[in-house]
């Protein structure tokens, strides 16, 4: 495709992701299926200018008002400075001069507002939280600088199916460059987005794609042979086959998730896992009267709830302009439901992990202490004990001081996650 129509292509796609009425992955899937001619690199020009745009939107945005033409052509060569072999094709002798003007512009003397490109409700909590220290500044501003780049993809190791040396060992034959990622036993971290859905690897369920920290989560809860585990809010199940994975495919995991549609997903995922323990169950609400049968008998319990996403921005840069206030004190309300009621599962001696993907203290810390004092026959449990018992090195880096699980992408290379964990006394 030339520069030209490329450009004009990705304008029309901005357009529609930048109303922020749906989530923009979901925007760029059906757009692809509308242009089907499009090849796999127009499609990653495509995507990967329409998540600069979202992660740049308030300095794209302040910088574009100088330029001339549509504002989505604007934003567009904004965000494909970064491709001088497109840009020189596609933009006009006007359009490089300005580009050029734009490029030699100090972007340290802007205000904070357009170098953090975060709504200031999300900026002011997270300062807060970092505190206002030289310190605390450093670490805010080192947040943001990761969360303005791409996450790479990482890969979790089938271990009832394949070992990690093995799986190194045929992505490199692949010619695939892959490392194991710094803290979980079953990671691979892969630079770059290389096509696997093609690779035995992938096609046979030796490998799902799963960020580190996931893996983490799911690592926490100490799920062993032959019990009865439940993944509250199972989603798409990554974090289910990975428990099954630690059950060795014995026992029983229940994956429960108000969505239908997200459960579906999980089907051929599991199919390729080779596991034949896990039942998937859509329930109406938490307090659903399946849950109730299960009340007493279970031996884990995951809750990873329905949270802000923001720790994933690298990923989803569109959460930060589509969350609001208000609908994370929604989201405080169901999270102490759920909570409340993924307790009534537990038996003597079941533990309870309670995790999230969001960097805020209103989801995290403050539903931890809430819960603990409404259920004081829950015991915290220590999440550097639990995981180094798991074999994950350098545990003490992941953990804070209360014994919480705390992961940012700009200190552990993951998306941010949140998890605390307690036991029911015996």
């Amino acid at each position: 495709m030339y520069p030209k129509e490329l450009l004009d292509l990705t304008g029309g796609l901005l357009r529609e992701v930048l109303k922020l009425d749906a989530p923009a992955d979901s925007i760029v899937s059906y757009f692809f299926r509308k242009n089907k001619a499009l090849g796999q690199r127009e499609r990653h020009a495509l995507a990967e200018t329409a998540y600069a745009v979202l992660r740049q939107k308030l300095l794209y945005q302040h910088l574009a008002q100088s330029g001339h033409g549509p504002m989505d052509r604007r934003l567009t060569l904004l965000a494909w400075q970064g491709l001088p072999h497109v840009l020189k094709m596609g933009a006009t002798v006007d359009e490089l001069a300005w580009l050029d003007r734009i490029a030699k512009i100090d972007r340290s003397t802007l205000p904070d507002k357009l170098r953090h490109n975060l709504p200031d409700w999300i900026a002011n909590r997270l300062r807060d939280q970092f505190g206002k220290d030289e310190e605390g500044t450093a670490q805010f501003w080192a947040l943001i600088d990761t969360m303005s780049a791409g996450a790479p993809l990482d890969l979790r190791v089938n271990a009832v199916k394949a070992k990690r040396e093995a799986v190194l060992a045929a992505l490199a034959e692949a010619g695939i460059e892959a490392t194991v990622t710094p803290f979980s036993p079953w990671g691979i971290r892969i630079d770059g987005k290389p096509p696997l859905q093609k690779l035995p690897l992938y096609t046979g369920g030796d490998v799902e794609v799963q960020d580190e920290g996931s893996q983490l989560l799911a690592l926490l809860t100490g799920a062993k042979r032959g019990e009865m585990v439940v993944d509250f809010c199972a989603g798409a199940g990554g974090k289910t086959l990975a428990l099954g994975g630690m059950m060795r495919n014995t026992g029983r995991l229940y994956a429960f998730d108000v969505s239908g549609h997200r459960l579906e997903a999980l089907k051929p995922r599991l199919a390729r896992s080779g596991l034949s323990n896990v039942y998937s169950t859509q329930i109406a609400h938490e307090r659903d009267e399946r849950i109730k049968r299960l009340s007493g008998k279970i031996d884990r319990v995951l809750v990873d709830a329905p949270c802000s996403g923001l720790g994933t921005l690298r990923r989803n840069p569109d959460l930060k302009w589509r969350q609001s206030p208000k609908a994370i004190d929604e989201l405080q309300v169901k999270q102490q439901a759920i909570l409340a009621s993924a307790q009534r599962l537990l038996k003597p001696g079941g533990r309870l992990v309670y995790a999230t993907c969001s960097l805020l203290t209103d989801e995290n810390e403050q539903i931890a202490a809430a819960f603990s004092e409404q259920f004081p026959d829950l015991v915290p449990v220590n999440a550097r004990q639990v995981l180094e018992q798991a074999g994950v090195e350098r545990a003490g880096e992941l953990t804070t001081p209360l014994g919480h699980l705390r992961l940012w992408p700009n200190r552990h290379a993951t998306d941010g996650f949140y998890a605390a964990a307690w036991e029911k006394k015996a």
